[in-house]
């Protein structure tokens, strides 16, 4: 088949004045590559698109390919994920990964709470604050988590993240709504592990690839994980599978949640413990990071003996699960 892979460079953001944490979703040139030859080794013409904007000039120009690895983050708007898949449905171009409807829901954290909690995902307490005036009408019990509604890559979550009382509640609160013009998802803090899945299929075929467990070093930010940790998580953090109940249950709440939100092909749920031990849903990445040496699906995929290759089978066998007339046609070409 003839693969586009559409997605955002980083160094081209950073190029045009995007500061390190504004930029800091978009992909590093060795994903990119690396994807393209995983595509290549498993017998498919990958074809280098980039972003949105280059996207639509292709396909005003009439190019066209059989399907595309779609990794874009998107630049601006709650919806900014959803954009290249929405663009591909209204030329008949198949993509990988969750479709444009998912993707839009999923980066929005509250919403996405609402969804998995009436499907019976366990989730912690939370609240919205849009505005100042909501601060004085968060009624849960301290400490609470505080992190932007729509941002990926740890942003927004620091050593302040954790508040104690209404005092640093309102001064968080505010500092967020300032710096990310956009609403503050206000949790109950859950003290216990913190916990990540990987997630490989689609519905009933959905299966979890493995559970890590992330802890912070002396280092690292103590109350979740933080831009700063997974930017330097060489020294700011430690990663370790992990095969206990805590982990089965954690991989047990995740598909269920995967399935609830019908995400697709591959990615990621994040998790955190209660005081008890058992995980509840934090948010889940549809379009998880695939960089070799620095994303967590990547690192789970290599602590379960798989190549970086194999994973991207992985994903590509769902996705032509859900598209048998591509399938036949790469059986046929092969």
């Amino acid at each position: 088949m003839r693969i586009g892979v559409t997605y955002d460079l980083r160094a081209d953001y950073l190029a045009q004045g995007m500061s390190e944490e504004e930029s800091a979703e978009f992909d590093a040139e060795i994903t990119i590559a690396s994807i393209c030859e995983a595509l290549s080794g498993l017998g498919h013409e990958p074809v280098r698109i980039g972003h949105i904007r280059a996207l639509t000039q292709r396909l005003v120009q009439g190019e066209r390919w059989d399907a595309v690895f779609n990794i874009c983050e998107g630049l601006k708007g709650y919806a900014r994920e959803a954009q290249v898949p929405a663009l591909l449905e209204g030329y008949g171009i198949p993509s990988v990964f969750s479709d444009p409807l998912t993707l839009a829901l999923t980066l929005d954290k509250e919403w996405t709470k609402r969804i998995v909690r009436s499907c019976g995902v366990p989730t912690a307490d939370f609240a919205t604050i849009e505005s100042p005036a909501d601060i004085d009408s968060v009624d849960l019990p301290f400490p609470l988590f505080l992190k932007p509604v729509a941002e990926g890559s740890g942003k927004g979550v620091d050593e302040r993240s954790c508040v104690k009382g209404p005092a640093e509640l309102r001064a968080v609160a505010l500092d967020l709504l300032s710096r990310f013009r956009q609403p503050v998802l206000v949790e109950t803090y859950l003290p216990g592990r913190e916990l990540t899945v990987g997630i490989t299929g689609t519905g009933p075929d959905a299966a979890a690839l493995g559970v890590m467990e992330i802890k912070a070093t002396p280092k690292g930010t103590q109350s979740g994980y933080s831009y700063v940790n997974k930017e330097h998580w060489e020294d700011h953090v430690t990663l370790h599978l992990v095969e206990d109940a805590e982990a089965h249950e954690a991989a047990e709440v995740a598909l269920k949640a995967w399935r609830a939100l019908r995400c697709r092909d591959g990615g990621r749920v994040d998790l955190r413990s209660d005081a008890d031990g058992h995980p509840h849903f934090l948010e889940v990445n549809p379009l998880a990071g695939l960089n070799p040496h620095h994303s967590d699906l990547c690192f789970l995929a290599g602590f379960k003996g798989l190549s970086y290759q194999q994973l991207i089978g992985l994903i590509l066998a769902s996705f032509l699960k859900r598209h048998p007339e591509l399938a036949s046609s790469a059986r046929a070409a092969a």
